[in-house]
């Protein structure tokens, strides 16, 4: 099972618990990976993170709110146990090869360029204890900004979740520096801004963002130690909320 380039370091986990998200906290919901039946089992749903994580998103959350006080964090994935991550990624696998024309049960080039880029995007649900998926942690969280009033989420240029340079934290600052016309340029700076705003939110909390992917941050694992520069992580993979 290939391993990331932060899986090499090791992990000294501080033995915190998962918490439920406070109702600060606003939850996009229904949850989409739920909704397809991954399998949560009866240790609850994805909106809990561990304790200290979600103090630190409190924090940013503060930090947004006194810079853009229009704007929200809103969660759209937490904790998530190693079999929805299975389940996770061989549904991106099946709905890419559809969005592409290919059969999920064929084999050949055009299959695997699918599993590159889908792997780029979701780590593979590996059982080894030294080497989790982020999410399995309660140290990753997927979000997005949402009006503070109405909870509408904010245009970012991309789903969560989608697989593609479009999802990279600035694809569209790059678009608009390759000459895209006024309007279209105006667009592309606007979706630019706001994925600003919320990483310099969730950096002002001490997070560490995914290099592919505007939506994921986290505080504690091995991908943010391996982005820091720190010795070691301090979570590790957490089964549920007993530990």
């Amino acid at each position: 099972m290939s391993l990331r380039p932060w899986n090499n370091l090791p992990i000294d986990d501080c033995g915190e618990p998962l918490e439920a998200l406070p109702r600060e906290l606003l939850r996009l919901e229904p949850h989409p990976y739920m909704t397809l039946g991954a399998p949560y089992g009866a240790d609850g749903g994805p909106f809990q993170l561990r304790r200290g994580v979600v103090a630190r998103l409190l924090q940013a959350q503060l930090h947004l709110q006194q810079h853009s006080p229009r704007y929200r964090l809103a969660i759209f994935d937490g904790w998530r146990p190693l079999a929805v991550q299975a389940f996770m990624v061989q549904e991106a696998i099946a709905q890419t090869c559809r969005e592409r024309g290919l059969d999920p049960a064929g084999s050949g080039p055009d299959q695997e360029a699918v599993l590159a880029d889908v792997g780029r995007f979701w780590a593979p649900p590996n059982p080894d204890p030294s080497a989790p998926p982020p999410h399995s942690t309660g140290a990753a969280v997927d979000l997005t900004l949402a009006d503070r009033l109405t909870g509408v989420p904010v245009a970012m240029g991309s789903a969560i979740d989608a697989i593609g340079a479009v999802s990279e934290p600035d694809h569209w600052l790059e678009q608009a520096r390759q000459g895209a016309p006024g309007q279209r340029r105006q667009l592309l700076l606007e979706w630019h801004h706001h994925r600003c705003l919320l990483r310099d939110a969730m950096q002002a909390a001490g997070f560490s963002q995914h290099p592919n992917e505007w939506w994921h941050f986290s505080w504690g694992d091995q991908l943010w130690a391996w982005r820091r520069g720190e010795p070691c992580a301090c979570y590790g993979r957490v089964d549920g909320p007993g530990g």
